[in-house]
C-alpha cells in the first residue's frame, strides 16, 4: 500500500520569509518553555498521583483539545483517519514507557539533573537516525556521541556513588538516563511519521493510544491490588485538578512545536535546540524548590552541549559543502 505525504500547512506573512532552519528554531523556542511547564506541573501533580494515572489524564486533556481543534476546523481539516496505525502504535509504547520513566525520575531527582540527562537524546539520535531515518552518521556525529556521553558520566556520578539518598539518587539516574534513550527512539518514529501524518494527526494518536496504554497499566495496576483504578484523580483537589490540565496542555503544545520542529529539518539538528531548557530550569529549581546546581552537573551539561553544537557545526558544513 503507497501512502501519499502530508500537504504542508502554507506559510503566509512573516514566516513566508523565514527559512525551515529559522522557523524550526521558533518552533523550538515554544517547546523549550512548554517542556518546562511540564516539569513544574508534573512534578506538583506527581505528589498526590502516580505517573501512570498522570500520563493518562493527561492524555485525555490532549484528546479533548485536539478534538475540538478538530470539530472546528470542520470539513477543512484532514482529519484524525491514518493508513499507517501500526507505527503510530510504536511511537505511543516507546513515549509512554519514557514518559513513565521521566515521571519517576523527576519526583527522585533534582530538575537541572534530570535535565542534563535527558539531553543526552540529541546523542542517541545521532546513533540511531542513520539506522532507521537513512541519515549520515559521520565521524564528527560519532565524536560527538562519545563526548556527549562522558558529560553524561560525569552529571550521573553523584546519583550513582554518593548521596545523602544513595538509593534514591541512583534509581532516579537509571530512570533518566531510559527516558532519554526511550525520548530519543520517539524523535526517530516520530520522524518517520511527519513523511506520512501532519503533526496534529500525529499528536491526536499519541494520545488516544497513550490514554488507552495508561488505562490498562492503570486497571491492571488496581485489580493486582483489590482496589479501583482512578481513584485519586477523581478524588483529589481542585488545584491539583489545575495542575492537571496546565500538565496536559503543556505538554500537547511541547509536542506540537517538537513534531512541526522537526518536520521542517533533519532530526538530527531539532533535537539539541532545546538546551536552553537547562540554565532556565536550574533557576526554577533554585527559585521554587532550593535545589542547589552542583558544580559536577554543569561541567556534565556543558560537555553534553558541547557535543551537540559539534553535530551542528559538522552538518551545516556538509551541507554547504555538498551545496557547493
Amino acid at each position: 500500500m503507497t501512502t501519499t505525504p502530508p500537504v504542508p500547512l502554507p506559510v503566509t506573512g512573516v514566516a513566508a520569509s523565514l527559512s525551515p532552519t529559522t522557523r524550526a528554531i521558533l518552533w523550538m523556542g515554544l517547546a523549550l518553555v512548554s517542556f518546562s511547564a511540564v516539569a513544574i506541573a508534573g512534578r506538583e501533580a506527581g505528589r498526590v498521583l502516580p505517573a501512570s494515572e498522570l500520563v493518562f489524564w493527561r492524555s485525555l486533556v490532549g484528546i479533548a483539545v485536539i478534538g475540538g481543534i478538530y470539530i472546528r476546523q470542520g470539513q477543512r481539516s484532514e482529519g484524525p483517519a491514518t493508513t499507517v496505525l501500526p507505527q503510530h502504535m510504536a511511537r505511543a509504547l516507546v513515549h509512554f514507557a519514557a514518559q513513565y520513566a521521566w515521571l519517576y525520575a523527576l519526583m527522585l531527582m533534582p530538575l537541572a539533573e534530570l535535565f542534563a540527562l535527558e539531553f543526552t537524546a540529541p546523542l542517541w539520535v545521532a546513533i540511531l537516525a542513520p539506522l532507521f531515518l537513512g541519515e549520515r552518521l559521520t565521524r564528527w556525529r560519532i565524536v560527538a556521541a562519545l563526548l556527549g556521553f562522558g558529560g553524561a558520566v560525569v552529571v550521573a556520578e553523584p546519583g550513582l556513588l554518593s548521596g545523602d539518598n544513595h538509593l534514591a539518587a541512583s534509581t532516579g539516574t537509571l530512570f533518566a538516563v531510559a527516558s532519554a534513550v526511550g525520548f530519543a527512539c520517539s524523535i526517530i518514529l516520530t520522524k518517520r511519521l511527519t513523511r506520512v501524518d501532519p503533526a496534529l494527526r500525529i499528536l491526536f494518536w499519541m494520545q488516544v493510544l497513550q490514554a488507552i496504554i495508561a488505562a490498562v497499566v492503570l486497571g491492571w495496576g488496581g485489580l493486582t491490588r483489590g482496589n479501583w483504578p482512578f481513584v485519586a484523580g477523581w478524588t483529589t483537589s481542585p488545584a491539583v485538578w489545575g495542575l492537571i490540565l496546565a500538565f496536559g496542555i503543556a505538554g500537547l503544545s511541547a509536542h506540537y512545536a517538537l513534531t512541526r520542529a522537526i518536520g521542517l529539518v533533519d532530526a538530527i539538528i531539532v533535537a539539541p535546540m532545546d538546551f536552553l531548557r537547562l540554565p532556565l530550569i536550574a533557576i526554577v529549581g533554585a527559585l521554587f524548590y532550593g535545589e542547589v546546581l552542583r558544580p559536577n552537573v554543569a561541567l556534565g551539561a556543558a560537555v553534553v552541549i558541547a557535543a551537540n553544537a559539534i553535530n551542528i557545526v559538522a552538518d551545516r558544513r556538509a551541507r554547504q559543502h555538498a551545496k557547493t
